[in-house]
């Protein structure tokens, strides 16, 4: 029994290993140029041990990406939770979000490479289980509360979603630091003029 104890966290301690190389190289280098044997030799492993856990690299990379997700959400929902306030629940979110993907590692991840490797309808599916759900819950909460104006959920939730993707793209390729700034001053207008009372 202890033996199997063992075994499960070798593989676990692998699958970690991997998932930390691979990110680091995909983030640093960029999906299409990093290739399998790069990645488990930085992981020190074999082949075998990645195709154990992983069906190659591209499924290696949905992996990562979809662990920069959940961190991503974990920072904006720490950030909105912050707040007592609905509104700026809301806003606190939405402005973590954009801080967040200024990480050189995430934009490329999560919103260069993503798209392009998976695919759009993928990497979309991927991005509505991640964050939109909780952005279609507090605008929910909001139209319910009198807050927003009343109006169906979806079509403002892609809106917005979109909005924030495209701004953090433009970010990725700013060098001008103010630009953080006022991005998120123009997010912060968006979001007000959705604003009934």
């Amino acid at each position: 029994m202890q033996q199997h104890g063992i075994r499960a966290q070798q593989r676990e301690q692998t699958r970690q290993a991997l998932l930390r190389e691979g990110r680091r190289l995909f983030s640093g280098s960029g999906y299409g140029a990093v290739g399998l044997a790069e990645i488990v030799q930085a992981a020190g492993v074999t082949k075998g041990a990645l195709y154990h856990h992983f069906t190659g690299k591209a499924d290696l990379f949905r992996a990562v990406l979809e662990e920069l997700q959940q961190e991503v959400g974990r920072r904006v929902a720490a950030a909105a939770d912050a707040h007592d306030d609905p509104w700026a629940q809301l806003t606190a979110g939405c402005q973590e979000f954009l801080a967040a993907t200024t990480d050189p590692d995430i934009q490329r991840v999560m919103l260069v490479d993503g798209p392009a490797v998976l695919g759009w309808s993928q990497w979309r599916a991927m991005d509505e289980a991640a964050s939109a759900r909780h952005l279609a819950d507090a605008l929910s909460f909001l139209i319910d509360a009198g807050i927003i104006a009343s109006q169906p959920v979806a079509p403002l939730v892609h809106l917005l979603s979109g909005a924030m993707n495209e701004a953090a793209l433009w970010l990725a390729s700013s060098s001008d630091p103010e630009d953080l700034d006022h991005t998120k001053a123009a997010l912060g207008q968006l979001l007000q003029a959705l604003r009934t009372c």
